[in-house]
């Protein structure tokens, strides 16, 4: 059995603690937290009388629907979107009403583009016919459109909405890439910057606060900008950082509580870059309670998937596994770590309990006990073919991936945090492996897999989806990276096909999954962001929760 005062060899290489600890990331989100109270009134009032200059935009009557469809993506771009829920609801509602009307033939290929992608956006299944209007009688995209830089932009972020069996948004995919690649050094500095960052991260798959960040940026540098929409984005952005500093510091103070870094010293330790996970899952000011909820349940799983990986011993882990089964909190014949550990975990769920209890939603206890329960089985999984030397098929590994990639929970811990929004029916549905959850559990572990599955087999380190393929297929790595490539584009499909099929269920709830695999391409761009936390991820972190944005 390894002893807290002398870690195995694994668990001291997976262990890379960042340059910064929460208690400093604390005392700096405490520094930033006040205006005083004539600015703060004055910046509220400013907010609200923004707001409503940009209402009036929208409810405006236009003959034009390309206008209010430019307006519209640039207000949900901007990240204030959420403030006109409503009005926005109503304007896309009448534009899918007529989409059949449109097939003029000289309709400009961004309006096009636009109004597809926005529909999708929105739940609404329109189709994709509509761009074999720019198609020749061979079936091939038109030359009329290879120097058209705004609407092959705009046909690109279209495609990245596609379901199965959309062909030609395969193909627009592949087009728009290799020509917006051709002309981007010649573009001028706004397009081109535009263009740059969608070929580096499409906006379908991009975290959505940092989109709204990055999307600032470039709008203020436009001449043609509205001056009413930059400045109520960038109130709203330093109000929402506000918020987004407070709940840090509560979790802060959760965490040093906790003491993981003296007690468990063998694991990451990366409670803040885990709220990036819940900011990437919800921005929007009201779902602050699943945002904590969240966090708490990443940076627990995160401690979990260290002690299976690389740290307790097989009889250990069965010890544990069948104690979380049990849910028996006495934690009889734990060694001292795992003792720490559930009572972490125990503590967490009796605060779930205390909170959803109140709600008259006591039942979310039982299911956030079961989604923990099926993780660890999922884990201890891994363990025994890592104990066996044992490499399972890509399909065994990719059904037991499901919950070892710890989405079922952080998706069961998001619900616990949404209200109403997360009923006894959305959690039935979610034991029930819903096609959605697994799509983005799936692509999740996989993108993890490729990744960073180079590192993990430096130590000892069960096998990962890549070598599973490999060996089983007689592969070279690249044709693995390939083929999990494929899967994960697939994975990509169904899940687009479900946010369009499930309108029974809360757009928020469906979110959330969209939203984590989000978080996953952002992080796991290039490298292991999670791990490897001082470069891009600290970066994303200091823009969006330090810094507030110039006004």
């Amino acid at each position: 059995m390894a002893s807290q005062n002398q870690l195995p060899a694994q668990a001291a290489e997976v262990r890379q603690t960042a340059d910064y600890h929460p208690s400093v990331w604390g005392d700096h989100f405490i520094k930033h937290l006040a205006d005083d109270d004539e600015t703060a009134n004055r910046r509220k009032k400013e907010h609200e009388e923004l707001k409503e200059e940009v209402r009036k935009l929208l409810v405006a009557p236009s003959n034009k629907h390309s206008e209010k469809l430019n307006l519209i993506d640039t207000i949900l771009r901007l990240g204030i979107g959420y403030h006109f829920e409503g009005e926005i609801e109503r304007v896309l509602e009448q534009v899918f009403n007529s989409y059949q009307d449109y097939h003029d033939e000289d309709e400009d290929l961004h309006t096009v583009a636009l109004r597809f992608r926005l529909l999708r956006q929105q739940g609404y299944n329109v189709s994709c016919e509509v761009f074999n209007n720019f198609k020749d009688e061979k079936g091939n995209f038109e030359g009329r459109i290879m120097n058209d830089a705004k609407g092959l932009l705009s046909l690109y972020e279209a495609s990245y909405l596609r379901v199965h069996g959309e062909d030609i948004l395969d193909e627009a995919l592949a087009f728009t890439k290799t020509h917006l690649k051709l002309m981007l050094p010649r573009l001028d500095s706004i397009l081109g910057k535009l263009v740059g960052h969608a070929l580096e991260r499409p906006l379908y798959r991009d975290v959505q606060r940092h989109a709204h960040y990055h999307f600032i940026s470039i709008y203020q540098q436009d001449e043609a900008h509205n001056p009413a929409l930059l400045k109520l984005a960038k109130l709203d952005f330093n109000h929402l950082q506000k918020l987004y500093q407070k709940e840090l510091n509560a979790l802060s103070k959760w965490w040093l509580e906790l003491d993981f870094k003296r007690k468990l010293p063998f694991a990451r330790d990366r409670m803040v870059e885990t709220y990036f996970w819940a900011l990437g899952a919800f921005f929007e000011p009201q779902f602050a309670t699943a945002r904590c909820m969240l966090t708490k349940a990443t940076a627990l799983v995160s401690y979990e998937d260290d002690i299976y990986d690389a740290y307790g011993t097989i009889e250990e882990l069965e010890l544990f596994t069948e104690t979380v089964k049990r849910w028996d909190t006495s934690a009889q014949g734990l060694p001292e770590y795992l003792r720490v550990f559930f009572d972490a975990v125990i503590g967490f769920v009796n605060d779930v309990k205390e909170h959803t209890a109140k709600e008259g939603r006591s039942y979310c206890e039982f299911f956030i006990k079961e989604a923990e329960k099926n993780q660890t089985q999922s884990h201890l999984a891994e363990a025994r073919w890592l104990s066996d030397n044992y490499v399972p098929t890509l399909e065994e590994y990719r059904r037991n991936g499901v919950y070892s990639s710890t989405y079922p929970l952080l998706a069961a811990a998001a619900f616990c945090g949404l209200g109403e929004l997360g009923s006894k029916e959305v959690f039935e549905w979610l034991l029930n492996d819903p096609k959605i959850m697994v799509a983005s559990s799936d692509l999740a572990r996989l993108i993890d897999d490729v990744i960073g599955h180079e590192f993990e087999q430096q130590r000892q380190h069960v096998a990962s989806s890549v070598e599973c393929y490999m060996k089983h297929n007689g592969a070279s790595k690249q044709k693995a990276y390939e083929e999990l490539n494929e899967l994960i584009e697939s994975d990509w499909k169904d899940l687009n096909e479900e946010l369009l099929k499930q309108a029974a269920f809360p757009k928020q709830a469906l979110a959330v999954f969209l939203n984590l695999a989000r978080v996953m391409v952002v992080l796991y761009k290039d490298f292991d962001g999670y791990t490897e936390a001082r470069t891009r991820t600290k970066d994303m972190l200091e823009a969006l929760i330090v810094n507030p944005m110039p006004i």
